[in-house]
């Protein structure tokens, strides 16, 4: 039997809420991350450590990578997706807004998901509960920005390469159900081969801009490490359990948790401000993404 298989017969809540704590502290470890590396050093950080601590795991677990290598593509596909392309794009971000804001914006997520089903099945006509879902998330987006008053001290490419960073994030998950899951994979074969992949594309760039600087304070450090070894490690392992037990618009849901968590860490450990209309607008996203995955229902 599939350790996929053996999943079946376990719940999914608790690596579920391990995930949404782990992803949610990583807004603020890319904060710290940036005081030694540029956004394509953090970006290849988390992937290389995430790579190694999952090959260690897997090897540990006598579990051997794929040896398909049309799914080798697909599996960068998702690198691209999940690891690659936000990976540097929320790095490069955090270097002008807060991890709190990184934080909520990244709780779209859900809603670029069902975006991308739509867009990805096509086998029917959108719902209504799915359009109205994807009109209150809108709002509240334009909610958490503060759109009336202007983007504040927030340039609008911050705003609009995280944007564009959360809807990679929205298509990896129906892609991963379409072409990685029904291979059947142990989740160990299928995050090593993801990591890894993403990990070779970023090189490259950092041996090109990597470090910002020589100065290499303990706390930073050690945020790289956590953000490494399980943010882009076991916390795709985890991932991958959801996504083949749940499905993809759970396993995707795992951000109506992150941006709770990023507020608390980013509020206690960087002072970072925190402006009455983001929570609120965090609400009202959550709640469009909730009634677009037909979790709240009219009757």
């Amino acid at each position: 039997m599939s350790e996929i298989a053996k999943g079946k017969d376990q719940s999914w809540l608790p690596i579920y809420l391990a995930l949404g704590v782990v992803w949610g502290c990583s807004f603020i470890f890319i904060k710290m991350g940036l005081e030694f590396l540029t956004p394509f050093g953090v970006a290849f950080g988390r992937c290389a450590l995430g790579a190694l601590t999952l090959l260690a795991w897997a090897r540990y677990k006598r579990i051997s990578l794929p040896t398909s290598k049309r799914l080798w593509a697909h599996l960068w596909v998702v690198s691209m997706l999940l690891n690659v392309v936000p990976g540097v794009l929320f790095a490069l971000a955090q270097t002008e807004v807060t991890s709190i804001l990184a934080g909520i914006i990244n709780a779209v997520t859900p809603l670029m998901t069902l975006i991308a089903i739509m867009v990805v099945t096509r086998e029917e006509k959108p719902k209504f509960y799915q359009v109205l879902g994807i009109a209150i998330g809108f709002v509240g987006v334009l909610t958490v920005l503060g759109a009336w008053k202007g983007l504040g001290d927030n340039p609008l490419w911050a705003i609009l390469i995280l944007l564009f960073a959360v809807t990679c994030y929205g298509f990896s998950f129906p892609y991963s159900r379409r072409f990685i899951i029904p291979h059947k994979l142990p989740p160990e074969s299928i995050a090593a081969a993801q990591v890894t992949t993403g990990a070779l594309t970023l090189l490259p760039f950092f041996l090109f801009d990597g470090i910002a600087k020589d100065e290499y304070r303990p706390g930073p450090v050690l945020a790289m490490l956590a953000l490494g070894v399980f943010g882009s490690g076991f916390a795709y392992i985890w991932n991958f359990k959801v996504m083949a037990i749940a499905g993809s618009a759970i396993a995707s849901s795992v951000t109506y948790l992150t941006p709770v968590v990023a507020v608390i860490v980013g509020l206690i450990f960087l002072q970072e401000d925190l402006f009455w209309h983001e929570p609120v607008g965090a609400l009202i996203v959550l709640l469009g993404a909730a009634i677009g995955q037909n979790r709240i229902k009219f009757n």
